[in-house]
């Protein structure tokens, strides 16, 4: 007789086929760990938000409650946004090469809520996603909870490569399967860490016009360049066949919870529409605060602030890599916040995190960025938050934990084959540094 095993969640045969795609993400599931003290995290991607002035934020809030606007910006709003808040989204758009009209921006919840609602607009059960590959994992989440099929497409330095999305489509459609979009992080990726360059943006923008597959493409990062500028815009050379997302988190706070999405006129109308029965109105209160500050403070300089902050913290992070894993390869990130660690072969990122935590220090496993269980020889490596003296103590924890894997695997495989173990200088101990 089989033993099937007890469910102790009474509704559990009432729930809809889709919530069998609701699971936990692995860097959600972190946080509880990365937040002790003692952990060095270079997991989350949270923005350093103490490098914004405190003034700023809690001006900008006096000023929205004592001018008059305040039982506006405590009462429901429309379901599209302020006209103020979609002006000024306009302006900063405007710095990546988007023109348009403020009429076809919609606020969201953050930019998480406009991809769920994308998601929601165009996926039935078993409709094809392209993506890159690796990609983001809240991205991944919500595709999953649609039922969507995530076609992963394969990425180099320069971001996605032309020739494997051809080849990726060719493969769909052999299949018989009905590809819905194409989603995108062109500037700075997460996890990657790496920008497309503006001739594949151009090439790419053109297979999917002509293979008729909408571009969703997601911008967070795009003003946190540390050099040159990233290329302009996807949307800034189609506005007929790109959705572009963007997002107050990462250039002013994460905890307004504003972000937008600029879509072809007919597919705004359903954003609304869509966004109306999630939420009836985007955050009113968090949007007269932005619009307060945005008229008001310098946020061009706070942006550069940002900009000089992230670019120490990269630097710092690269140095580490370089002077304790410098036989392994990551990416060079020239914006944003992540850098994305290859590991030897025989080494699994998500089997290592305990030991890594044990070590007291966490990151993301590669694993977390694929629909298909590739990854386990990569890391995201997250440098926006910790400082660049806790980066390095951090990186310095990985090594560690990095080279005594490789001294277990290389013991147990000696014993096996009767050979001499190979004694490796420095492997097992600490680096220096690290207290």
């Amino acid at each position: 007789m089989t033993n099937k095993g007890t469910n102790l969640d009474p509704w559990y045969d009432s729930y809809a086929d889709r919530t069998a795609g609701l699971s936990a993400s692995e860097v959600r599931a972190l946080f509880a760990v990365a937040s002790r003290p003692e952990v060095v995290s270079l997991a989350g991607g949270m923005p350093f938000v103490s490098a914004l002035p405190r003034e700023l934020v809690t001006g900008s809030i006096d000023r929205v409650m004592s001018n008059g606007g305040g039982a506006m910006a405590l009462q429901y709003g429309s379901g599209q946004g302020t006209p103020a808040i979609r002006e000024h989204i306009m302006q900063i758009m405007a710095m990546e090469g988007i023109r348009g009209s403020a009429d076809d921006v919609v606020v969201t919840t953050g930019s998480q809520q406009a991809l769920d609602l994308v998601t929601r607009l165009f996926i039935n059960p078993g409709d094809v996603i392209l993506a890159e590959s690796p990609s983001y994992v809240g991205a991944l989440g919500v595709f999953k909870a649609y039922q969507a099929d995530v076609e992963h497409v394969a990425m180099d330095d320069e971001g996605l490569i032309p020739e494997a999305l051809r080849e990726a489509i060719a493969s769909v459609t052999s299949r018989g399967g009905r590809i819905k979009f194409l989603y995108t992080i062109p500037n700075f990726h997460n996890p990657a860490g790496v920008t497309l360059s503006w001739a594949r943006r151009l090439e790419i923008l053109e297979i999917c016009r002509s293979a008729g597959i909408l571009v969703l493409e997601d911008n967070p990062y795009g003003l946190l360049s540390f050099d040159e500028p990233a290329p302009h815009a996807m949307r800034s050379v189609d506005d007929e066949g790109v959705i572009y997302l963007g997002s107050f988190s990462k250039t002013l706070a994460p905890g307004f919870r504003v972000g937008w999405a600029l879509a072809p006129h007919a597919i705004r109308e359903k954003l609304i529409l869509a966004n109306e029965s999630a939420t009836l109105s985007p955050n009113s209160f968090g949007q007269f605060v932005i619009t307060e500050y945005l008229d008001q403070a310098d946020w061009r300089g706070q942006i550069d602030i940002f900009r000089g902050l992230y670019r120490e913290r990269r630097d710092a992070m690269l140095s580490a890599l370089g002077e304790y894993l410098p036989s392994l390869t990551w990416t060079r990130p020239e914006g944003g916040f992540f850098v994305w660690l290859s590991l030897p072969d025989e080494l699994d990122s998500k089997a290592m995190l305990p030991r890594a935590v044990k070590e007291l220090v966490a990151y993301t496993p590669g694993t977390a960025f694929y629909a298909d269980g590739q990854g386990r020889q990569n890391i995201r490596l997250s440098f926006c938050y910790p400082t660049p003296e806790s980066i390095r103590v951090g990186v310095a924890r990985l090594a560690t934990v990095i080279n005594g894997e490789l001294d277990l695997l290389s013991t147990f495989s000696s014993a096996r084959l009767g050979k001499p173990i190979p004694l490796r200088e420095g492997v097992g101990t600490p680096p220096p540094n690290i207290s």
